[in-house]
């Protein structure tokens, strides 16, 4: 099985949300931890990608947990703004401040 379907699937997904698919970037990393997704997008594409509330990036994360599982991989998601910063994960405080900046 291809390892790299889980960058692929991120990818192609990210691609059909976002405004400006040339500006998407993907880059996958292994270490003891895992696999890690790193997901850049242009600023403008961020509450896309992120959704209301964080709700299509936790979308993500889960179908990445499940492709992983089938690989017998931990995959996690890092979503990095266009200033350089992580997008947190999981709970609504992680995206309180991501959706102030975007006046959601």
């Amino acid at each position: 099985m291809d390892k790299m379907q889980d960058k692929d699937f991120v990818e192609y997904i990210v691609k059909q949300v976002v405004d400006h698919p040339d500006q998407v970037a993907v880059d996958r990393t292994v270490d003891e931890m895992g696999v890690l997704i790193t997901l850049k997008v242009a600023k403008e594409d961020m509450g896309k990608v992120i959704g209301k509330s964080g709700q299509t990036a936790k979308s993500i994360r889960i179908l990445l947990r499940v492709i992983g599982s089938k690989n017998n991989a931990r995959v996690n998601l890092k979503i990095v703004e266009p200033d350089g910063t992580e997008v947190s994960s999981g709970d609504n405080n992680s995206t309180s401040s991501i959706d102030e900046s975007l006046g959601i």
